[in-house]
């Protein structure tokens, strides 16, 4: 997850990460089931209960807007900055745009304020 920070993320590499966890995690999960001694099959919500880290997308998530709340506070002066309110002085190409990684911050602020508007009582405030 080096530099996971400035990816442009879309929803397949999302699902491939996603892919890529539960099947780590029933690679090195229990495979038997000692009462009965039978081979298990175990679903993904049966390995998030087990495990208890949080997942790949919620991690990467969380310290792209990190590093968003860093750059956001950084001199106008700074490289870093102006890259991140900069716009580029050529034409984008024909087709449908490429998720940006400016899109998923976007994005991630909505969830993020979706999950403040609803309180622990799973209500909303």
């Amino acid at each position: 997850m080096y530099g996971c920070e400035t990816w442009s993320r879309t929803l397949r590499e999302e699902r491939r990460l996603k892919f890529f966890e539960n099947r780590v995690s029933r690679r090195f999960g229990p495979k038997r089931d000692e009462v009965k001694r039978e081979w298990k099959k175990v679903h993904n919500d049966e390995l998030n209960d087990l495990y208890s880290s949080p997942c790949v997308v919620r991690v990467i998530n969380s310290r792209i807007m990190r590093w968003t709340g860093h750059v956001a506070r950084i001199g106008v002066r700074r490289e870093v900055y102006r890259v991140l309110v900069g716009k580029p002085e050529r034409k984008r190409p024909l087709g449908r745009p490429r998720r940006r990684w400016e899109d998923n911050i976007k994005m991630d602020l909505q969830e993020v304020g979706s999950w403040l508007r609803i309180g622990t009582s799973g209500r909303q405030l």
